[in-house]
């Protein structure tokens, strides 16, 4: 497939031009190939590992959620050279998706974790640069059958901070490091939060406020996304695609 219309294609889907980011973010094509796209690999992280595995898989695109830039400028030294130099000598093309790939509502993080725990969806909360990302829904389920639940799912034991009724029903979702809204999640009226991570004094947050959070790894939520677009991609453009698994336990 031509390279330049799926770029196009992804760009639209994703909305990639409407939704604000983080400076460094650059959400889009980061890096070119010769133009053309046979194998598509997906990563949560742009690293030396997951070009490499590329490599080995045959892929000349690679989808991720962080890439290249998170540093700003950069000189193309070092490892930012192996990595880029890595991508150009595979003839491997590279695009990257944050906040866009974040807060889809089909393939987005948060949707699919929160469609993945049979949260039935209500809306949105949880505002980032000004746009809303968390999504947001009812069950009714006890709250370690939802921690278990969790483990499955991501493979690992989430850390809960079990401040919140015994019996889930208003979950929120934001995957990663939002540790930092549990306060939206509960002024959105939400009994139980699901994130990646968070800093030391969001467990205050989650008591004073009287919020179940769980902390299910950073890496570990973002996989959903990044699988479900390459999914995508194949469904509807019959492009065979693998995911690159490089965990960080974090």
């Amino acid at each position: 497939m031509d390279l330049a219309a799926l770029v196009s294609y992804l760009d639209g889907y994703l909305h990639v031009a409407e939704i604000p980011d983080a400076p460094h973010a650059v959400n889009g094509l980061q890096v070119a190939n010769t133009g053309t796209v046979s194998r598509v690999a997906a990563a949560v992280d742009l690293c030396e590992a997951t070009v490499r595995m590329a490599a080995e898989q045959g892929a000349d695109l690679l989808l991720v959620h962080h890439g290249l830039f998170w540093r700003g400028l950069q000189p193309l030294t070092g490892r930012t050279h192996r990595r880029v130099a890595g991508l150009i000598a595979k003839n491997i093309a590279l695009y990257s998706a944050h906040l866009p790939l974040d807060l889809h509502p089909e393939v987005g993080n948060n949707a699919v974790l929160a469609r993945q725990l049979g949260v039935s969806p209500r809306g949105e909360f949880g505002e980032e640069y000004g746009v809303p990302i968390g999504r947001w829904g009812e069950v009714d389920v006890p709250r370690d059958a939802l921690e278990r639940q969790l483990a499955a799912l991501m493979g690992q034991a989430p850390r809960l901070m079990a401040f919140g009724p015994e019996r889930v029903r208003r979950v929120g979702v934001v995957t990663g490091a939002a540790g930092s809204m549990i306060a939206q999640a509960a002024a959105a009226g939400l009994d139980t939060f699901v994130t990646g991570e968070g800093p030391h004094h969001t467990f205050f947050d989650a008591e004073e406020l009287q919020v179940n959070v769980f902390y299910a790894g950073h890496y570990a939520t973002e996989t959903v996304g990044v699988k479900a677009l390459a999914e995508h991609l194949q469904g509807r453009f019959h492009l065979p695609w693998t995911f690159l698994d490089h965990p960080t336990g974090l």
